[in-house]
């Protein structure tokens, strides 16, 4: 259950409880919708009519945006896994995703992911929340992932389309040396032809989706008898294509180390070298600027080894 108490603009005295809530509170029109017909819409305790009901400053509205649970989807079962949680307040939760999790279930995999575990974590602390994730990770992916407790939540940071509200920074370990210190991708990408897992670098006139990268070379290393030639890499999403980040590196002729997809796999990592770091954005209800943060876990740390002088200044942010 949802509770908002109103607030209106000064020299606003009134305004209808559906106008207020699309316009200022953020819900989507379908979640609108969803509010209309559940029944259980109230302002100041009784029940309101949404097209009807005036709201006046300090006035308080409740209501439930939740789909009704569908029998026919692959249900999610909640499991007690132990989450290494990095933020958490009455809207929002943020996981530290370890190696080897999926984010959502599969028909093959039903179990273990962070689905599962985010409701176990609901369950044990009794709150009514569902799974409502920002965005996803790849299974051997690590870091952090943005989890909304309603999904009006999730609209308001997601409403304007492919342009998210939230900004994410990986740090990433890949193979060679890039072609610029500092820079853009901007290449589309779609499903590679012939793969059901692939995504490439594809023109939009064929079904590419545009997609932006920004990357800095943070610093680089030659190669030796051990290792390639690596880049240690900081990159910013504008977009959030599937494999954007794997994808785009390696159309550089600089995979992921690790990454067996789009590069080789190494004997230094046994997954892709790729860590959501920091999470940044504009809280939809308080408005405070909100900065998480999650350092690399220990297989990466191990790889940083061979860049040995950069530890601390380079670093500090990723501390």
């Amino acid at each position: 259950m949802t509770r908002v108490v109103v607030k209106l603009r000064e020299g606003e005295s009134e305004l209808r409880a559906e106008t207020y809530l699309i316009q200022r509170y953020g819900i989507s029109k379908s979640q609108w919708k969803r509010v209309k017909h559940t029944g259980d819409f109230r302002c100041n305790g009784a029940p309101a009519h949404g097209k009807h009901t005036i709201v006046h400053t300090g006035d308080v509205l409740t209501f439930t945006t939740e789909k009704p649970p569908n029998p026919a989807k692959f249900p999610v079962v909640p499991e007690h896994v132990p989450l290494d949680i990095r933020y958490e307040d009455d809207d929002l939760l943020a996981i530290n995703k370890p190696t080897g999790m999926l984010v959502h279930p599969l028909y093959v995999h039903p179990s273990g992911t962070l689905a599962n575990a985010i409701l176990g974590y609901y369950e044990e602390k009794g709150l009514p929340y569902r799974f409502h994730p920002l965005h996803r990770l790849d299974r051997d992916t690590t870091g952090l992932v943005l989890i909304a407790k309603r999904p009006e939540l999730q609209h308001m940071l997601t409403k304007h389309g492919t342009i998210k509200l939230f900004h994410r920074a990986y740090l990433a370990i890949a193979c060679g040396t890039l072609p610029e210190r500092d820079a853009w991708i901007d290449a589309p990408l779609g499903r590679k032809p012939g793969s059901t897992v692939e995504q490439a670098v594809v023109p939009v006139e064929n079904g590419g989706k545009p997609a932006r990268t920004h990357y800095t070379v943070l610093a680089d290393v030659p190669a030796t008898k051990e290792h390639p030639a690596l880049s240690l890499v900081r990159l910013v999403l504008e977009t959030g294509r599937t494999h954007q980040i794997r994808v785009h590196l390696a159309s550089l002729g600089c995979p992921l180390l690790g990454d067996d997809l789009y590069g080789a796999a190494s004997p230094l990592i046994a997954r892709q070298a790729l860590h959501a770091e920091r999470l940044t954005f504009c809280h939809p209800i308080t408005k405070e600027d909100i900065v998480i943060t999650a350092p690399p876990p220990a297989d990466f740390q191990r790889v940083l080894a061979f860049f040995g002088a950069i530890e601390t200044e380079t670093l500090k942010d990723f501390q």
